[in-house]
C-alpha cells in the first residue's frame, strides 16, 4: 500500500535576495572603484593593496564600507550554515540569521571602537588604525572568497563535513598571517612598545573569540 508523506516546502527566498544583494554590490563596486577592485582581488597573494590604500581615511571609504556588509553577509550565513551542521539551527530560519547579523554587527563595531580607545590611551592610535585597516581589508576578502562557497553550501541539501573543517583552517590560518604581515610591517613601533602590544594582543584579538566561542558551545 503507498504511503502519501507531506512535502515541507522550505522558503529560501529571504536567503536568495541577500546573495542577489552581495553579488550585486560586488558588480557596482567592480564598475566604479574598478581599479581599486582589480588590486583588492589579488590580496590573496599580494600586499599591494594594503601599501596603495594605506592611509586609515579608507576605513570609511565607501569601497570599504560595501564589501564590509559582504564580510558580514558571508560571515553570517556561513555561522548559520555551521550552526545547521551541527543541528543548533535550520538554515532557512531567517530570525536565526538576523541574530547573528546582528550580534556580528555589534561585536565588530564594539571591538574596534574598544581598540580606538585602548590606541588612544597607549599613544598608538595611528598604529591601532592602521592594523584595522589591514585586518578589515584581508576579512573583507576572506568574505568576498567565502560568498560563492556558502552559496553552493546553501543550496546544497547535503552539505560535506570536511567542507566545514577546511573553512575554519582557511580562517585561522588566514588570521595568522594577517597578524604575521602586521607585526612584520610595524616590527619597529611593536618592540618599542611590546607590553602594550601583548596585552592588546591578549585582551582584544584572542580573548572575544574565546568567550564568543564558549558562549555559542555553552548555549
Amino acid at each position: 500500500m503507498m504511503q502519501l508523506s507531506e512535502r515541507i516546502l522550505v522558503n529560501k527566498d529571504w536567503a536568495t535576495v541577500l546573495f542577489v544583494l552581495a553579488i550585486a554590490i560586488i558588480a557596482l563596486n567592480k564598475s566604479i572603484f574598478s581599479v581599486r577592485f582589480n588590486e583588492f582581488i589579488k590580496l590573496g597573494y599580494s600586499d599591494k593593496y594594503n601599501k596603495v590604500y594605506k592611509d586609515t581615511n579608507n576605513l570609511l571609504n565607501w569601497f570599504t564600507i560595501s564589501m564590509f556588509i559582504i564580510q558580514l553577509i558571508s560571515f553570517s550565513f556561513f555561522i548559520l550554515l555551521l550552526l545547521s551542521f551541527f543541528n543548533y539551527t535550520k538554515t532557512d530560519n531567517y530570525i536565526t540569521y538576523i541574530q547573528i547579523v546582528t550580534f556580528l554587527f555589534v561585536f565588530i563595531l564594539s571591538k574596534f571602537l574598544i581598540e580606538k580607545i585602548v590606541g588612544t590611551a597607549i599613544d598608538s592610535e595611528s598604529m591601532v588604525d592602521q592594523f584595522n585597516l589591514i585586518k578589515t581589508n584581508y576579512r573583507a576578502f576572506l568574505g568576498f572568497i567565502l560568498l560563492p562557497v556558502n552559496i553552493v553550501l546553501y543550496y546544497n541539501s547535503t552539505p560535506i563535513k570536511e567542507v566545514f573543517y577546511v573553512i575554519l583552517c582557511i580562517f585561522l590560518l588566514y588570521n595568522v598571517f594577517t597578524y604575521y604581515f602586521l607585526v612584520k610591517t610595524y616590527q619597529k613601533i611593536i618592540i618599542g612598545k611590546l607590553f602594550y602590544f601583548i596585552l592588546y594582543l591578549c585582551t582584544l584579538e584572542i580573548a572575544p573569540y574565546y568567550f564568543m566561542y564558549y558562549w555559542v558551545t555553552k548555549n
